[in-house]
């Protein structure tokens, strides 16, 4: 018989194993079998809980999606205007986000968006609430057409300094990350920055 209260703890090693096999490979061609192995369970019992490897490869990125949408409400509560949107930005390369399994999984999930309608779909979603999150808290400080662009570019800017972050070897500078997208933000402002 199954041990009580096991599943939610053997889905959460399928997830994090799911993302450090495809961090590791910087791919999502790993099998059901290297996933369950890292998890330290059978493939019979990662698929039973996931049913299939696109199945599996979906609940992880809606987990990643979950821990940063988790900590972006933390974050962005209370603060308004550029305060909301520093701390947007800090969100997305704190330590627990821009790590190399998760930044070769994001990488890793975009490719697979275009052929994966699912995927596809979640990743709308994530850029859609980034693009809204960042937006509001620029509204207050310039109109909404150039709050628009703005966003834009805050979030391509994201997306970027983690492509070349999978490029590059050793550990995440999250630190000069920050300081980019913060600079543009500053720019954008009409704020000068003295660095």
């Amino acid at each position: 018989m199954p041990k009580v209260g096991m599943e939610p703890l053997r889905r959460r090693a399928l997830i994090d194993a799911a993302v450090a096999a495809i961090g590791e490979r910087g791919t999502l061609d790993v099998t059901m079998s290297d996933i369950a192995r890292r998890a330290g369970v059978s493939p019979a019992l990662a698929h039973h809980y996931f049913g299939g490897k696109e199945d599996l490869l979906f609940a992880t990125m809606r987990h990643i999606l979950s821990e940063l949408g988790r900590d972006l409400r933390e974050a962005i509560a209370g603060r308004e205007g550029a305060e909301r949107v520093r701390a947007i930005i800090a969100v997305n390369f704190s330590a627990k986000q821009f790590r190399p399994e998760v930044i070769g999984a994001w990488l890793a999930f975009y490719v697979e968006a275009q052929r994966s309608e699912a995927l596809r779909r979640l990743l709308r979603v994530y850029a859609r609430r980034l693009h809204s999150n960042i937006v509001f808290g620029l509204r207050p400080l310039m109109p909404h057409s150039a709050a628009e662009r703005t966003a834009e570019g805050i979030a391509a800017l994201i997306d970027g300094l983690y492509i070349r972050r999978a490029l590059k070897d050793g550990p995440p500078d999250a630190a000069s990350a920050i300081a980019a997208v913060e600079d543009y933000l500053s720019l954008r402002l009409g704020i000068s920055t003295h660095a």
